[in-house]
């Protein structure tokens, strides 16, 4: 509809410039749905916009627009409202017209094409390997999969991927932490380290580790902690260099195949969980990509050469470094340290180059909100390496906050106390988790509330919008019992009979969702069909506390259950997009 009030407006301001009113160059044209309908269906600036090169005041120039506009049996009336807003009436055809365009479509309505096909790699959660999901990776997981799938609804070739770090220091901690509860498990005794990885997870792997192995790669625990750096707690102490001391003497003890055995265990171990994980909530990727095959590929290496040769890299206490601030970042980074490996910033330039020679249109990053000073790097090393940074698109998502009972719930990954995502989702089920995950923009924080999420009440938004759709559901088995026949050709044809308010509140909504949909992908916003889900909801329950639909005259009858059948395929489309289920009994 909104296109078609655009093009009565385009060919309005055409005949007046033909007519020398208006002057050539003329902006476009946006329409904005009304807040209040009784200043009409739409509503348009232009005049105020064509005021200035005009030279003239707004309300004539809307004046002129108006008595311009071709006549369409769409619109019911246009009137003019303040300085010069145009405002639209739609036709009570117009109104109706939404029904039959719903049931037609079925599950594809709301969709479009208005992403023309263009390629979208979306990259999100992207968690290091190093411990199940908690529920702080949860939020990144539901808002990245309800974007993706926005951006297909409206037309986008999306790409799924996920990042997995499964190189770099993190890795190294990690595989050590397996080897330390391994040799536990073969009797030695040992202080494990302040800043190894304490979770129950890493025993179950050093178990699988000792019963795949026996004891072919214990070693004395003497040996591993002599003459290291003193741990966090003891005089002196530095955890960091303890652990990383730690890092260098199992790599030195340990043939490089049974160091590479131990790390690769612990990888796949929890990437096949993380996998699981995430299939389980409704999380599936087209690409799980490698950070370590960009070294073995050669793409770091390829990443440093281009930044070197294009200028923009020097030399300083023998470690490569990149200029980034020469493109707005706050200080320059090293790309290649002093003994010689290249950094975790080196790998993400390189990750970044691959994925804009891959022939993306566009690369949506989803990263933490802490990420936010990564930014402005990234962007500058593809601007040095000669790619577009327009390109690149990031969107920060901030922490998420469990609460139980009124309690804040902890989440570190380090110390092994934390709420895992599959616990959350046993607590309260992938719906709900998925739903309450979105319900916020994605830059603000999200406070949990796992006793509302459980409820099951008009105050819980998820159970009062499903209710809604389960609500519909047993009116059609109410029919059935009593013997009516839905007839829906002769609901259709009756729709004019839909006079009350709270079935002209329907109709407005339902008129609505299509234009959400386009609204919420394009901005990444996927609150905003939560909030749409709320407001039919709200227009739903409503009518049906208000109106009896199995009603003897079968005109009123079959029009009422269009009505309702219509809200119904909206309510399952728009719950299918969130990743939620629409139930059928409640």
């Amino acid at each position: 509809m909104k296109t078609h009030l655009q093009s009565l407006v385009a060919a309005a301001l055409d005949a007046l410039v033909t007519d020398g009113q208006l002057p050539a160059d003329l902006p476009a044209v946006h329409l904005e749905r009304t807040r209040d309908p009784s200043h009409g269906d739409f509503a348009t600036n232009i005049a105020m916009m064509l005021a200035k090169p005009a030279r003239k005041k707004p309300r004539d120039i809307a004046e002129a627009i108006v008595a311009a506009l071709p006549a369409s049996e769409q619109v019911a009336k246009v009137t003019i409202a303040g300085p010069g807003f145009i405002n639209f009436h739609l036709s009570a055809d117009a109104a109706f017209a939404i029904v039959p365009a719903i049931l037609d479509a079925g599950e594809a309505f709301g969709r479009s094409r208005i992403g023309a096909g263009k390629r979208v790699q979306v990259e999100f959660v992207s968690a290091n390997p190093t411990g199940p999901l908690h529920v702080g990776h949860g939020r990144g997981a539901a808002y990245g999969a309800v974007v993706a799938d926005l951006l297909a609804a409206v037309g986008f070739d999306v790409h799924r991927e996920y990042y997995v770090n499964d190189a770099g220091r993190q890795m190294d901690i990690l595989a050590t932490s397996v080897w330390l509860r391994y040799l536990e498990l073969c009797g030695e005794e040992l202080d494990f380290p302040a800043n190894g990885y304490k979770g129950d997870y890493v025993w179950d792997i050093a178990a699988t580790l000792h019963r795949e192995n026996g004891e072919a790669m214990q070693r004395p625990a003497a040996e591993v902690f002599a003459d290291l750096p003193a741990d966090e707690g003891a005089p002196g102490g530095d955890k960091e260099a303890h652990i990383d001391g730690l890092i260098d003497r199992a790599r030195s003890l340990l043939h490089p195949d049974q160091y590479r055995l131990v790390f690769d265990l612990a990888l796949n171990y929890i990437l096949d969980d993380i996998r699981d994980d995430l299939a389980h909530f409704g999380v599936v990727y087209d690409e799980w990509f490698s950070e370590r095959s960009l070294t073995e590929n050669g793409l770091v290496t390829l990443a440093i050469e281009r930044l070197q040769k294009s200028g923009h890299t020097y030399e300083k206490d023998g470690a490569i470094w990149f200029r980034s601030s020469d493109f707005g970042d706050e200080k320059d980074r090293v790309l290649v340290r002093e003994n010689g490996q290249s950094t975790y910033f080196a790998s993400d330039i390189a990750y970044h180059m691959n994925k804009l020679e891959r022939g993306f249109h566009r690369v949506i990053d989803i990263w933490g909100a802490d990420h936010h000073g990564y930014v402005p790097r990234v962007k500058a090393a593809l601007e040095a390496l000669g790619d577009d940074p327009g390109k690149l698109d990031v969107l920060l998502v901030q922490f998420a906050v469990l609460y139980r009972g009124g309690e804040k719930m902890q989440m570190s990954t380090r110390s092994g106390e934390f709420v895992t995502l599959r616990q959350l989702r046993k607590e309260v089920g992938s719906d709900a988790a998925r739903f309450f995950y979105v319900m916020r923009k994605c830059e603000q924080h999200l406070d949990f509330d796992l006793d509302l999420a459980r409820e099951q009440s008009n105050d819980n938004p998820m159970y009062y919008i499903q209710y809604a759709h389960a609500r519909v559901c047993s009116v059609f088995r109410q029919l059935k019992e009593k013997g009516f026949d839905f007839d829906q050709t002769a609901g259709l044809a009756a729709l004019a009979r839909l006079g009350e308010e709270h079935e002209q509140a329907i109709l407005r909504r339902l008129s609505v969702y299509a234009e959400t949909v386009e609204n919420a992908a394009l901005k990444h916003e996927p609150h905003q069909i939560t909030h749409y889900l709320r407001d039919l909801a709200n227009d739903f329950h409503t009518y049906y506390n208000a109106h009896q639909f199995i009603v003897e005259d079968s005109e009123l009858r079959n029009a009422r259950l269009c009505l309702i059948a219509a809200a119904r395929q909206v309510f399952a489309n728009a719950l299918g997009l969130l990743g939620v289920s629409a139930p059928e009994s409640m």
